[in-house]
């Protein structure tokens, strides 16, 4: 049982920390004798059988490990991603278009300027960003946009240089958009990270309606893809349909509905994804070049109306299944895998923020599938949109609420 431990006021701010019952763990992993119920107790929205065993409500876990919850600032307007600079502050974007960073006792500063304008309509903003692998030396900075254009609004990604001063973006440049444009607001995507060549992975939407929908299966368009590009918005080399004359060169993976968390294993170094599904079918996908991962033709969710999505299937030969599903949504945003050694049994756990949910679901993956699930900042009541390690170990989580909480060893 968590206890709210203390609760004083700093700098404008309440301040508040948690933490579990004092206990000694040295696993990572759970055995099947402290596997608790499954977390979700709220009836599914479908009876659709799951592919095999533990693909979703599979048996809770529970931290053992003391650790405290610091809120550390209100004051941001609406934050969507995380990067963590050198020297341990965050760069933090906000969705109506700007960047600032804030330091790890809470600091904001004022609003970086030089950010090519928005469309900051509906789901879309200012989204994810991600800093040069050389940034120490050349102070770039990568981050995805919805960008409007004549003829309708785009996923964009553009980089820039961090001024020594830090008050603005220098030469800020769009290198990439994912066509074709389209008159609508939802399902941009969002998330960027470098690979270990160098090379961005960028996430896309299918930009949710249903005259797009289809595209997420048309290799001929960038929505509902991730796609692998160069610092220079170009196709990167090894792409798997680099050759082909019928594909966009720059997919990497497609069949997804809308990608909002990407991150690297820190062991295996393989890619992993989340993305929405509509009413339930929210998913966790192990992302494997040229595979197809099925939207809309199969999904485990149902359309907000309740009725099937297409011909209401869950597999075909060809696609591929998640790792695992939620239903109801966990409403997945921002992610990342837990690479310290503060709380030994988070190594290698991936940690993911819950925006309907209201909640950051920690996972427990042995050989590539999910072997317990926890709830955690369940009684906070936000929208967690990103989740991100610092250099202090720390886990900083970002809301929409405005919110930035530090999640640390007591």
């Amino acid at each position: 049982m968590w206890k709210l431990i203390s609760a004083w006021f700093i700098s404008g701010s309440f301040i508040f920390a948690t933490c579990s019952n004092p206990r000694s763990s040295t696993s990572n992993s759970p055995g099947r004798d402290s596997m608790l119920p499954p977390v979700e107790t709220s009836s599914a929205n479908t009876d659709y059988p799951s592919a095999f065993a533990g693909q979703t409500r599979i048996g809770g876990i529970k931290t053992t490990n003391e650790y405290t919850t610091t809120v550390l600032t209100r004051e941001l307007n609406k934050p969507w991603g995380i990067a963590v600079l050198p020297d341990g502050r965050l760069l933090i974007t906000e969705k109506g278009g700007t960047m600032r960073i804030v330091s790890v006792s809470g600091n904001v500063s004022p609003a970086i300027t030089g950010i090519p304008a928005v469309n900051a309509g509906g789901q879309g903003g200012l989204l994810g960003l991600t800093l040069d692998p050389d940034f120490q030396n050349n102070r770039m900075l990568y981050w995805v946009f919805s960008e409007r254009m004549t003829d309708g609004n785009v996923t964009a990604v553009a980089k820039g240089k961090l001024s020594n001063d830090e008050r603005s973006i220098e030469n800020a440049t769009v290198i990439y958009r994912a066509m074709p444009a389209y008159r609508g607001s939802l399902h941009y995507g969002g998330r960027i990270l470098f690979d270990v060549n160098g090379n961005l992975f960028v996430s896309t939407g299918e930009r949710s309606d249903m005259a797009t929908r289809p595209q997420a299966q048309w290799l001929n368009s960038a929505l509902g893809k991730i796609v692998r590009i160069t610092k220079d918005g170009k196709p990167a080399a090894g792409n798997p349909f680099l050759n082909n004359s019928n594909a966009f060169p720059e997919i990497y993976s497609y069949g997804h509905r809308n990608v909002q968390g990407l991150a690297f294993h820190p062991e295996t170094g393989d890619l992993w994804e989340n993305e929405f599904g509509p009413r339930g079918g929210d998913e966790l996908n192990l992302i494997k070049p040229g595979k197809n991962y099925g939207w809309p033709t199969i999904t485990y969710g149902i359309e907000y109306s309740g009725g099937r999505v297409g011909d209401g299937i869950q597999r075909k030969e060809g696609m591929e299944q998640p790792v695992y599903y939620w239903d109801p949504v966990l409403s997945p945003s921002g992610m990342t895998f837990y690479k310290g050694d503060d709380i030994p049994e988070w190594k290698n756990n991936l940690f993911i923020g819950g925006l309907n949910s209201h909640h950051i679901a920690r996972l427990a993956i042995r050989n590539n599938k999910v072997i317990g699930e926890e709830r955690l900042l369940a009684k906070e009541g936000q929208r967690f949109r990103d989740v991100q390690q610092g250099k202090d170990g720390a886990l900083y989580a970002i809301t929409d609420e405005g919110r930035l909480y530090r999640i640390a060893k007591r």
